[in-house]
């Protein structure tokens, strides 16, 4: 008796791990709907298992059926969910421990920054137990277009916003602050396409940083995370610190429900 209880507890148990699977599926494929047959080759299942699982998600409206394809898409219940989740987030209680790991890893000083209109505020920042180190001031603004946490939500926002924002007075902050549209516009190419950015003495002279930004379930930027130091320091750590700040800054993305998209099939 209490063998037959245990295995029960087993396959309901793997039968609750599918059903996830199946909800992952659809969150990380580029399409927004899905068949049985589909899923199932994705997933090893098979279809009788698939369709089972389906049947129950449409029952709770976790799922809808497409009448014409007969291929599934996310249903409501999930979107109020996911506003449910978003809306109990704060992003500098969530930072804080990535913050924390980033600073000790890299052994330079991490801060996190969010959006203030048209300019960018440090909200957050954790620094090395070392001599030289840099440490910024919270709460003041700084413009997007001088250093590389400005740089980074730059480059990640929409092109109108981008456009807007170049077109107005880029002021120097210090002598090696880029002000040249053309080429910030050709920087901010190079930063999306490497997914982050970096600066030397471009907003505090004798300062370096590399920066990424942390990506929200509609792939908007909702903050940005960085690493810094004295500039002679940080030229010799650039790619190493990279490489740091990007697991950072995914594990974050992810916690707010941003997925990278895969084909299926």
């Amino acid at each position: 008796m209490a063998g037959q209880s245990a295995a029960a507890g087993g396959n309901s148990a793997s039968t609750v791990e599918r059903a996830a699977d199946i909800l992952l599926l659809f969150a990380a494929s580029s399409s927004p709907q899905l068949g049985v047959t589909e899923i199932a080759t994705a997933l090893g299942m098979s279809k009788s298992a698939v369709h089972r699982i389906l049947l129950s998600f449409r029952n709770k409206n976790l799922l809808e059926l497409d009448p014409d394809s007969r291929k599934y898409s996310l249903g409501p219940t999930l979107l109020g969910l996911g506003a449910r989740y978003l809306g109990q987030l704060d992003i500098r209680k969530m930072a804080a421990p990535e913050l924390a790991s980033l600073s000790r890893v890299t052994n330079e000083t991490a801060t996190l920054s969010v959006l203030s209109g048209n300019q960018r505020v440090y909200i957050d920042q954790v620094t090395p137990e070392r001599e030289v180190l840099m440490s910024v001031q919270l709460g003041m603004a700084h413009p997007l277009h001088a250093g590389a946490s400005s740089k980074a939500f730059l480059a990640f926002l929409p092109k109108d916003e981008i456009d807007r924002y170049l077109a107005g007075p880029l002021t120097k902050v210090t002598s090696r602050t880029v002000t040249d549209v053309r080429k910030l516009r050709k920087e901010l190419v190079a930063i999306r396409e490497r997914g982050w950015s970096h600066s030397l003495g471009e907003r505090q002279s004798g300062a370096g940083s590399v920066a990424a930004p942390v990506f929200d379930a509609t792939a908007v930027p909702v903050a940005v995370v960085s690493v810094c130091g004295p500039a002679e320091r940080m030229a010799a750590e650039i790619e190493e610190c990279a490489d740091h700040l990007l697991v950072c800054t995914a594990r974050l993305s992810a916690q707010l429900g941003y997925q990278v998209t895969r084909n299926v099939g």
